[in-house]
């Protein structure tokens, strides 16, 4: 694709809150001599399109950590109930045409994948939202309500997405066709400033899934498949686990890519 193509401004917002239920203070917790949050930025900041990337805070800790390791930070309110109500906040303040929300607690977040769910609001102007799916490989995930799962059209547009199996398979054909989702999203600046203000629906309080809120009012969702493996901390454990990941990544070569 040719460079000049692309927007002349795409931005990356990170929300990063020092609250979290099971997990408090995780985006500082250290994994290989950084914070979490560190990692997660300079990962992002390798995207090939986005052009800016500022972490979005509540928390003065996170602010002057974020500050200390050279990263753009902003202060943001404090009764911001997501991540999207967050990032919208910060891009209220940007010119950027094109904003990407990035999850904090992913330190070995693809910046190949940020790219490829960036794509298709460059090609297809109509679109105003679009976000990530990966084929699911451990059939455990299919029937666990804390694996998103979606289904999309022909067009590559998600129709659903549930904590349930979709779709039900009532013969089992031995395919492979079930794919969770991947909380990166892609936002046209203009629709994410009014994404916190559009109803919430049935199927949005049902699941607790906020990216329905944007199906439900009538909106595409562009559904990009990539081999990225979603590997979020939310507990310490969780935490554990990827610090293993992260040292073999870094033994094989691939702890920047």
């Amino acid at each position: 694709m040719v460079r000049s193509s692309v927007p002349r401004k795409i931005l990356g917002v990170i929300p990063a809150r020092f609250s979290s239920t099971r997990f408090p203070g995780k985006v500082l917790a250290q994994l290989a001599g950084k914070t979490m949050l560190q990692h997660v930025y300079q990962r992002a900041s390798l995207s090939t399109y986005l052009t800016s990337v500022i972490i979005a805070t509540d928390d003065e800790r996170v602010y002057t950590v974020a500050r200390n390791f050279g990263a753009r930070v902003r202060l943001t309110r404090s009764d911001h109930l997501s991540g999207t109500d967050r990032a919208a906040e910060v891009a209220s303040a940007e010119d950027a045409e094109i904003v990407v929300n990035i999850q904090g607690d992913e330190p070995l977040i693809s910046p190949a994948a940020i790219d490829a769910a960036i794509l298709p609001l460059v090609h297809t102007p109509e679109l105003v939202m679009a976000t990530l799916k990966k084929r699911i490989e451990d059939p455990r995930e299919i029937t666990d309500p804390n694996v998103v799962k979606v289904v999309t059209n022909r067009s590559g547009d998600a129709v659903y997405f549930s904590r349930c199996a979709i779709p039900f398979e009532r013969e089992q054909s031995g395919g492979s066709f079930y794919f969770k989702h991947i909380g990166l999203y892609v936002y046209r600046r203009k629709f994410l400033l009014a994404y916190p203000s559009l109803p919430v629906g049935p199927l949005e309080a049902a699941e607790r899934l906020e990216q329905l809120r944007a199906l439900e009012n009538g909106f595409r969702i562009r559904v990009v498949e990539t081999e990225y493996e979603s590997l979020g901390v939310d507990t310490p454990e969780d935490l554990e686990r990827v610090s293993k990941l992260f040292d073999a990544s870094i033994l094989q070569g691939t702890g920047n890519g």
